[in-house]
């Protein structure tokens, strides 16, 4: 257990953005996880990040989050076999990754993820980020998405990617095999995550806007375009369930699974962004697995 840390006026309101304060380098994600795994403990109890925190009160770790160095990607040689490498330039790397990788590690030394993959080929990466596990990563993909993944070589490439993506200068267009076809043909309801996914709330959600076309479908299933300009978490994967068309294998949002297989079938097949005056567009070949999914839905 860690050291109680006592609430000050300044500091009172969510206890998510008062252990913020006091932890600024552990990442979102790593802090998130601290509440949804019962780690964080507000006067004695269990504490979820959206409660409030008052003046005096005291909050206690059951463990520390790792901060700073100990999070860098470790070189890994394996993970470099997995990647694909789609585009390579002295300023910054695109590559493909498989479904089932994680894009960055979420603890000290793990290895198997694209980050500790790019450290290991291009070793400026790893030093190159806001988050020490960026890895010079300017975006991320969920464990079960493949696709095309940027990465910067230098800072001042990371600075200018990480703005375009933040000003929705990024177009990214997703492949996704789909339970039935969607009923509508974009979505703008808004985000919010609440533990390991996302719901449409349109009180406090973030602003997030997809939209579809339907490539082909079968009886049973759909291949659909999905657009998305906006990045929030599961964006893709959120908006395809509200419209009436979860993604095959997706059971976290309602999909069924693919007769002969596992996980779902979502691919980053495009990301269109700006570098200086050029506007770079690179594409991520279907991997196997999703072409032998089409055939078995029969699309």
């Amino acid at each position: 257990m860690s050291d109680p840390m006592k609430v000050t006026a300044i500091e009172a309101g969510r206890a998510d953005k008062e252990l913020a304060r006091h932890y600024p380098e552990a990442g979102r994600r790593q802090l998130a996880e601290l509440f949804d795994e019962g780690c964080v403990r507000v006067n004695g109890k269990r504490a979820k990040k959206g409660d409030r925190v008052e003046v005096g009160d005291l909050m206690e770790l059951t463990r520390a989050p790792v901060t700073g160095e100990a999070f860098r990607p470790v070189p890994d040689a394996e993970a470099a076999e997995r990647l694909v490498v789609l585009l390579e330039r002295p300023e910054l790397i695109v590559v493909a990754k498989p479904a089932g990788m994680p894009t960055q590690p979420l603890k000290a030394g793990e290895l198997g993820t694209v980050a500790s993959g790019i450290a290991h080929r291009w070793p400026e990466c790893a030093a190159i980020g806001d988050d020490p596990r960026d890895g010079g990563l300017v975006h991320r993909l969920d464990i079960g998405t493949s696709g095309a993944l940027i990465a910067a070589r230098s800072l001042d490439a990371y600075r200018e990617l990480r703005e375009a993506f933040g000003t929705g200068r990024v177009d990214k267009v997703y492949l996704a095999i789909v339970d039935g076809r969607p009923v509508a043909r974009e979505c703008d309801a808004p985000l919010v995550q609440r533990g390991k996914k996302v719901a449409v709330d349109h009180t406090d959600g973030l602003a997030a806007h997809t939209a579809f076309s339907v490539d082909r479908a079968s009886a049973s299933h759909a291949l659909v375009h999905c657009h998305a300009r906006t990045g929030r978490m599961h964006q893709v994967r959120a908006h395809l369930a509200y419209v009436g068309a979860p993604i095959s294998g997706d059971t976290l949002y309602g999909g069924t699974t693919v007769s002969g297989t596992e996980g779902f079938f979502l691919h980053a097949a495009i990301v269109t962004f700006p570098l200086g005056t050029q506007q770079i567009k690179v594409e991520a070949p279907l991997p196997e697995r999703f072409t032998q999914a089409l055939a078995a839905c029969g699309l």
